[in-house]
C-alpha cells in the first residue's frame, strides 16, 4: 500500500476517506467553537468599535461641516456689515467735507464782507478827515482873500461869520461823491 500511496501522487486527496472526513469535520467543528467563543466576540467588537469610530467620525465631520457653515454665513454677515459701515464712513466723511468745504466759503465770504465793510469805514473816514481839512483850507483862504480885499485885519467874531458864510455856500456833497 505504501507503494499504492506513493504511486498514486495525491490521489488520496481527491478520494477522501470516510474518517479522514470526520477527522476534519471534527477539526472543524472544534475550530469554529474555538473561534466562535474567543476570536469572534473580539472580531464583532472590533468592528462594532471600528463603527461607532466611522459613525461618530462621519457625525462630527457633519457637525463640524455645519459649524463651518454657520462661521462663513456670520463671516459672510459681518463682512457685509462691515461693507455697509465703511460705505457709511466713507458717506459721512463725503458729507463731512462738504459741510466743511460750505462753512469755509461762508466764513470766507463773511471775512470779506467784514474786509469791505471796514474798507467803507476807512474811506469814508477818510473822506470825512479830507473834507475836513478842505474846510480848514477853505476857510483860512477865505480868511487871506477877505483880509486883501478889505485891506484890514479881521476880528475873531468876523473870522468866524466869514468862514460859516463861506462853508454855508461851497456844496461839500458834491466833494464827498467825487471822493467815493
Amino acid at each position: 500500500m505504501v507503494i499504492a500511496a506513493s504511486g498514486g501522487s495525491g490521489n488520496f486527496l481527491v478520494t477522501p476517506s470516510l474518517g479522514l472526513m470526520i477527522w476534519t469535520l471534527l477539526a472543524f467543528g472544534i475550530s469554529f467553537l474555538i473561534l466562535r467563543k474567543a476570536a469572534f466576540p473580539r472580531i464583532a467588537e472590533a468592528l462594532d468599535k471600528r463603527r461607532k469610530a466611522i459613525v461618530e467620525s462621519i457625525e462630527s465631520a457633519e457637525r463640524t461641516r455645519v459649524e463651518a457653515d454657520e462661521l462663513l454665513q456670520e463671516y459672510r454677515e459681518r463682512l457685509k456689515e462691515a461693507r455697509e459701515q465703511a460705505d457709511e464712513i466713507v458717506t459721512r466723511a463725503r458729507r463731512a467735507s462738504e459741510s466743511l468745504q460750505e462753512d469755509t466759503k461762508v466764513e470766507a465770504r463773511r471775512q470779506r464782507e467784514e474786509l469791505m465793510e471796514a474798507t467803507r469805514r476807512d474811506i469814508e473816514a477818510e473822506t470825512r478827515r479830507a473834507l475836513d481839512q478842505i474846510r480848514k483850507e477853505v476857510a483860512q483862504l477865505t480868511v487871506l482873500a477877505t483880509e486883501k480885499v478889505t485891506r484890514k485885519s479881521l476880528d475873531d467874531d468876523d473870522h468866524r461869520r466869514l468862514i460859516e458864510e463861506a462853508l454855508d455856500e461851497v456844496d461839500f456833497s458834491v466833494l464827498a461823491k467825487d471822493g467815493r
